[in-house]
């Protein structure tokens, strides 16, 4: 029997894409769908060593989302010094921190 894939799974695959393709540090992808009243059926978190690349990222994830799904995120927190950028795509929230940040 094929399993039943749904699009937030696919959405999430896209993430990762976009992430991996900006060279993304310890990508985790939690899939939260088993969860009564999770926020999101996935959340997918990254890191980068820098402001401009945790921005690259994020872009990036946005850029690839369009391109694939023409999708975009309903909203993007963050932006400011790109310390931990939120990206909201309703099933799944992505969050693209700076080292140090995520660290703590």
């Amino acid at each position: 029997m094929a399993k039943n894939i749904k699009p937030a799974d696919v959405l999430a695959e896209v993430i990762v894409k976009g992430m991996q393709e900006k060279k993304a540090k310890n990508i985790v992808k939690i899939d939260l769908s088993h969860i009564n009243e999770a926020a999101a059926d996935y959340f997918v978190i990254c890191h980068g060593d820098s402001d401009r690349q945790a921005k690259a990222i994020a872009d990036s994830v946005e850029d690839v989302v369009r391109e694939t799904m023409n999708e975009k995120p309903t909203s993007r927190e963050g932006q400011g010094q790109n310390r931990w950028v939120l990206l909201d795509y309703v099933n799944v929230v992505v969050h693209v921190f700076q080292k140090e940040v995520r660290d703590f």
